[in-house]
């Protein structure tokens, strides 16, 4: 099972995010997968907006820090795992406690770390269509897709 939506701007793919977060609940494990500038951290902070982040909370990529926390509905926990050679470089921060704990986790550069996300994580694929279109494509955690799919429904996605 699978979602295919076409973001044909940097505002739709906030949009899209928003009805992911809407729909997450404690424990997801959210995986973004994709080149340089397709759209991860913008689905982010979309995402940030579902989980009611208040908006005085800048989402940026914390490719240099490896993890941000924001406040909010669920507290977010925001991986970058552009900088890691692999699974083996989160051994010594406990990841465990983020990935099966009581908040919601977007990992971006999700690929580098693949062999260590939950069975149930959910997986966005972003990829680039044209100079400002981009294509999302969602699989993993059949349960989430639903949600989605009904959220999308109903936010005229």
């Amino acid at each position: 099972m699978e979602i295919k939506v076409q973001s044909k701007s940097p505002e739709d793919t906030f949009r899209m995010g928003a009805i992911i977060g809407a729909g997450a609940d404690k424990g997801d494990v959210i995986a973004l997968i994709g080149d340089l500038g397709t759209g991860k951290t913008c689905l982010t902070q979309g995402i940030a907006a579902g989980l009611e982040v208040p908006a005085v909370y800048p989402i940026t990529s914390p490719t240099f820090t490896l993890i941000n926390e924001y406040p909010g509905r669920l507290v977010l926990y925001h991986f970058d795992s552009y900088r890691l050679e692999g699974s083996k470089d989160l051994e010594d921060m406990g990841y465990e406690d983020y990935f099966y704990g009581d908040g919601v986790v977007v990992i971006e550069w999700a690929e580098k770390i693949r062999d260590i996300l939950p069975e149930q994580t959910l997986f966005i694929n972003l990829a680039y269509l044209n100079e400002h279109d981009r294509k999302l494509t969602v699989t993993g955690n059949e349960e989430k897709i639903n949600i989605i799919k009904n959220l999308l429904t109903k936010g005229g996605f």
